[in-house]
């Protein structure tokens, strides 16, 4: 008959004493959480009897929390990235017993995004990708008199009211993807961009940054108004297929938000080889393809797992120390993608 596993066996698998074993198994002194894990694996391994009321006592000395996240369009690639990152994001923190809950505005308007938000008044923290509109600072407001802070993912709203904005610096970005286009191009010619809609707090920021670098330093181009296309594929497209034929001097394009796939297509249709310098945001499988084919000059990329890894540490830092009353923003700094890194 086979010896039953003892705590001296747990104790030697884990590289601690017995007593520290012990301290574990009945909770009576603090035993650091990373000693608890590693007692809990060894009495796992060696099959001790008495496992369950370890993992019980780590479980015990962890707090739970749930974080609630709204995002949009949930069939597109980039968002679904989002979500997979966030999620592994809060399982990776071994300091909670963390939860993701994750909801989709069904649309741009304020109104279902402060829907998407009010369904979430029963978690400890919130992040949110919206628009910028008066409705979402009162929903901000509301929750954070109950004690739940807001953060502003990408495109910051509720300025002043949410606990903190964390992405990119939208300004910058605008700058770098005007950079690129002129700098590239051997003739200057006119510039067009693309933003999602007026309510989009970043793309305004990209668009202002874009303008400001053609105008500083490239003056021998010029900006045609700007496009909003509600970041959809198909007003995207047509409104590039309508830049084409009434602008033959085109040289460059810039989507600031979504439904860079509509342009990607109109200059296939158009152009049997690349003629106008198309600079969009991140890398998805048709972008991927037009970088390939030189149909896409650059991909600005927003550094999904540091982003997600920076925003749970302070969701959990917000919960644990409550609100401190500063109102903050916390910048990343983007992945460039050309063609020749693929």
């Amino acid at each position: 008959m086979a010896r039953r596993p003892t705590t001296q066996d747990v104790a030697r698998e884990a590289g601690v004493s017995v007593t520290t074993v012990d301290r574990a198994l009945n909770g009576r002194a603090k035993v650091r959480k990373e000693t608890m894990r590693k007692i809990a694996q060894a009495a796992h391994k060696v099959g001790y009897h008495a496992r369950g009321l370890i993992e019980q006592n780590i479980d015990a000395a962890v707090p739970e929390m749930t974080f609630g996240f709204v995002f949009i369009k949930k069939s597109q690639e980039f968002y679904q990235n989002f979500v997979r990152e966030v999620e592994q994001a809060v399982a990776a923190r071994t300091d909670i017993r963390g939860r993701a809950v994750v909801r989709y505005a069904s649309s741009q308007s304020p109104e279902d995004f402060a829907r998407a938000l009010q369904s979430l008044s029963q978690c400890d923290a919130i992040a949110a990708t919206a628009v910028n509109h008066q409705l979402l600072a009162q929903v901000v407001t509301e929750l954070k008199h109950k004690g739940i802070p807001v953060f502003s993912l990408l495109n910051d709203f509720a300025q002043g009211v949410r606990r903190n904005y964390l992405g990119m610096n939208n300004m910058k970005i605008g700058r770098v993807a005007a950079w690129m286009i002129t700098k590239t191009l051997p003739q200057p010619g006119k510039l067009a961009i693309f933003v999602g809609g007026n309510r989009w707090h970043g793309h305004d920021l990209r668009e202002v940054g874009f303008r400001s670098y053609v105008r500083e330093n490239a003056p021998g181009f010029s900006v045609l108004d700007t496009l909003v296309n509600l970041e959809t594929r198909q007003l995207t497209y047509e409104a590039t297929l309508d830049l084409l034929s009434r602008h033959s001097d085109l040289k460059g394009i810039y989507v600031a938000g979504g439904g860079m796939e509509g342009a990607i297509a109109a200059l296939r249709e158009a152009h049997s080889s690349p003629r106008v310098a198309l600079v969009v945001n991140e890398v998805t499988k048709e972008s991927r393809a037009a970088l390939v084919d030189g149909y896409v000059t650059m991909a600005i990329c927003t550094p999904l797992p540091a982003l997600c890894a920076d925003l749970i540490s302070h969701m959990v830092r917000s919960v644990k120390e409550g609100d401190d009353g500063i109102s903050g923003q916390h910048f990343l700094d983007p992945h460039l993608v050309l063609p020749e890194m693929l």
